[in-house]
């Protein structure tokens, strides 16, 4: 995890001074650094986030956070986003096609109550896949917790066990031979191979329901990913999303992963999804409530 934010602040150049790092890294409060990369320490809150972002360091549950305590730095310079590509450090804008199909959805989807059907229930919130795209691809720090990972390598495919829900993902090397269109696995069809010292992956036929900051992906898109050393303890991962019916231009980044010299425990993550049975047998009592003309239909 890293205190640079993914996009870029409006109005940053590409690059943080020393100074400034010196100023995140270390804020001058009484809540700082116990909390670095909170809210209350002086991360910036865009419009839209969520209510959790806004609370960021106020939670009863602080201890198990890890907003990261570091600025990314590459070559040597300090990383005022990890979006790199364009360089504005932004997403571009959607294609007409791709704001049509995402207007299209969200008028549906707006139809519904948040609790209406389980199908409207996130993947990640049904430990399903990882949230925040830990897993990916890409695989960007998901801003919460359990960001670490398992990477184990022969000669015929690299295998990256991400910590976050336990997801892995197995990249296939030499020759590609695709999957057909129509089979689309969660984290998509990998295939891997060597330019000199970097190891480089793309994927496709990414699975229609694998969002990527809230956009899903379409059977055109295509992520290219390279790892590459930088010294004994840190890889350079730097990715590229191509999709030309959602995106006006290929884009992407470059995040620095240390070693992590210590052992990485099972996730967890209420498995057998007890709280959706509570869930729905909630929103039921609340009709029955509201049939029989009941006050009492807000009660658990």
């Amino acid at each position: 995890m890293t205190l640079t934010p993914f996009q870029r602040e409006e109005g940053k150049g590409p690059f943080y001074t020393p100074e400034e790092v010196r100023e995140i890294e270390q804020p001058e409060d009484d809540l700082c650094p116990p909390n670095p990369g909170s809210v209350a320490c002086g991360r910036p809150v865009r419009d839209g986030s969520s209510n959790e972002a806004r609370l960021s360091g106020q939670e009863y549950n602080e201890v198990y956070w890890d907003r990261g305590s570091r600025v990314a730095m590459v070559d040597g310079e300090y990383l005022t986003s990890l979006v790199t590509n364009p360089a504005n450090g932004l997403r571009p804008p959607l294609t007409p096609e791709g704001e049509q199909r995402m207007q299209k959805y969200e008028d549906f989807r707006s139809q519904f109550g948040l609790y209406d059907h389980p199908e409207l229930r996130p993947l990640a919130e049904r430990c399903i896949v990882s949230f925040g795209s830990s897993a990916g691809p890409p695989m960007i720090p998901n801003t919460a917790y359990n960001n670490n990972y398992t990477i184990v390598q022969t000669a015929d495919y690299v295998m990256i066990a991400a910590e976050m829900v336990h997801d892995v993902r197995i990249i296939k090397l030499g020759e590609p031979e695709p999957l057909p269109a129509h089979i689309r696995p969660w984290l998509g069809d990998s295939w891997g191979h060597w330019e000199g010292d970097a190891l480089v992956v793309v994927t496709t036929n990414l699975h229609p329901q694998q969002n990527f900051l809230g956009i899903p992906p379409t059977e055109h898109m295509k992520v290219t990913e390279r790892f590459t050393r930088a010294d004994e303890n840190t890889f350079l991962y730097e990715f590229t999303i191509e999709d030309p019916t959602t995106y006006s231009q290929p884009w992407g980044g470059v995040i620095p992963y240390n070693r992590f010299d210590d052992k990485v425990y099972e996730y967890a993550c209420h498995e057998g999804n007890y709280s959706l049975t509570s869930v729905l047998s909630g929103a039921r009592y609340q009709e029955r409530m509201e049939a029989q003309g009941s006050g009492d239909s807000g009660r658990n």
